[in-house]
């Protein structure tokens, strides 16, 4: 009972929510561009344009079959081999947004398939451009649907970002195994401590993401 005591002091305490402030920047903004760029590559891939879908497809195919921990080797190490030298948080935010960006392009692809053909005729016949009418008929359609697989995906992004420990990002995971490195006596709070503090960013996700269906569903 003491090593949790004295596991949770405040100086300990302090540099846990210091990895944390890292984990959700890192996070954050992962998401953002993970979406972004998902977004585009997935209506890439639905589109079907001649050789540029394919291409995408090929691109998307390959990333979602590589272990993210490759991809986090690559911008870390191998860049830097042609020019390239990115931070450790700089490094991480790219490995998990390509890694992401391919998972969710899968999620935007399969959103727009699942919406009825004719939405997008109807709209075409009311006299809007095929750009209006994926804008503003078929993505808001398709987005409702998307939504709890987008946010699993953003969950485990969130979890994910423990595997950039390997790349010495200072993020949560890291900071924990600083702690009980100084004795082994945390290594249990420090465990704890650990499934918490995920448990809470990622349970905030899922209640935001089921808010925003809530409107969407009454708007």
């Amino acid at each position: 009972m003491q090593s949790f005591i004295d596991a949770y002091s405040q100086v300990n305490l302090h540099y846990l929510l210091e990895g944390l402030w890292v984990t959700v920047e890192v996070s954050v903004t992962s998401i953002v561009f993970s979406f972004l760029i998902g977004t585009l590559l997935g209506i890439a891939r639905y589109v079907n344009v001649r050789f540029f879908s394919a291409f995408v497809g090929f691109i998307i195919d390959l990333i979602r079959n590589l272990p993210l921990l490759l991809i986090l080797f690559f911008t870390y190490f191998a860049l830097p081999r042609i020019g390239i030298r990115l931070g450790v948080i700089p490094a991480s935010i790219v490995a998990m947004s390509i890694f992401e960006s391919a998972m969710l392009a899968e999620i935007v692809r399969s959103g727009i398939n699942a919406v009825p053909t004719g939405q997008m005729e109807a709209a075409r016949s009311n006299g809007m451009s095929y750009v209006q009418a994926m804008l503003h008929i078929i993505l808001p359609q398709a987005f409702k649907a998307m939504i709890p697989p987008i946010v699993s995906q953003f969950i485990s992004l969130v979890k994910d970002t423990s595997l950039a420990t390997i790349i010495l990002l200072p993020e949560l995971t890291y900071h924990a195994q600083i702690i009980y490195g100084q004795d082994v006596n945390y290594t249990i709070p420090m465990f704890v401590a650990l499934a918490v503090l995920y448990f809470v960013v990622n349970y905030a996700l899922s209640l935001g993401a089921r808010l925003i269906n809530r409107r969407l569903n009454h708007a």
